[in-house]
């Protein structure tokens, strides 16, 4: 696949690159993220190189993950990550994300995952995006609910983060969420 950018009314969203290694091993830093993500703690710079200058690359060469950095529109410093990683064939995907310390509760994830997630279901073809998060993550939680993901309740020891299994939040949203047309039809169970 061919990697792409997007844009929003104040955000770039590109691929990583090389470049971009110092301030993703700047932003891993952050307790927060090692804590609640599955980056390796402690985070080193190697990480981040394997990131940018193979994770990245080969995810979006396989199409099974495409990632973006997120950067101001007019230009500046890395503000997040949002990355869709193909859990199906069947059409499903994962959506997971960080955002620095310094750039919390601006409202930047929120508009990242809207525009990636539109991406997926318009061009990758996706019938259904997964988001999930340790319980307790509730900033993450925040940003799904905000972008329109329905939260679908709690699975047990479905995340492995720091070699424990860890229960996890499941939310998802369809295309007929964001007023786009699904290339399989939905029967909703009836309750």
């Amino acid at each position: 696949m061919e990697p792409i950018t997007l844009t929003t009314e104040r955000l770039l969203l590109r691929p990583f690159t090389t470049d971009d290694t110092e301030a993703v091993h700047q932003a891993c830093q952050d307790p927060h993220i090692q804590r609640w993500t599955t980056v390796p703690s402690p985070y080193e710079r190697q990480h981040a190189s394997e990131f940018t200058g193979q994770m990245v690359p080969d995810g979006w060469r396989t199409g099974t993950m495409c990632t973006f950095a997120v950067l101001p529109r007019e230009g500046g410093s890395l503000l997040a990550s949002v990355a869709v990683t193909l859990r199906t064939f069947s059409g499903t995907w994962e959506i997971g994300f960080w955002t620095g310390k310094e750039h919390r509760g601006r409202g930047i994830m929120a508009e990242s995952v809207g525009a990636v997630s539109h991406w997926a279901f318009s061009r990758l073809g996706a019938t259904r995006l997964e988001w999930r998060a340790e319980v307790g993550n509730a900033g993450s939680r925040a940003v799904a609910e905000k972008a329109g993901f329905v939260v679908e309740g709690t699975l047990r020891a479905a995340l492995l983060n720091k070699d424990v299994l860890r229960d996890a939040w499941v939310g998802a949203l369809l295309p007929s969420d964001l007023g786009l047309p699904s290339a399989q039809s939905y029967l909703p169970a009836r309750s």
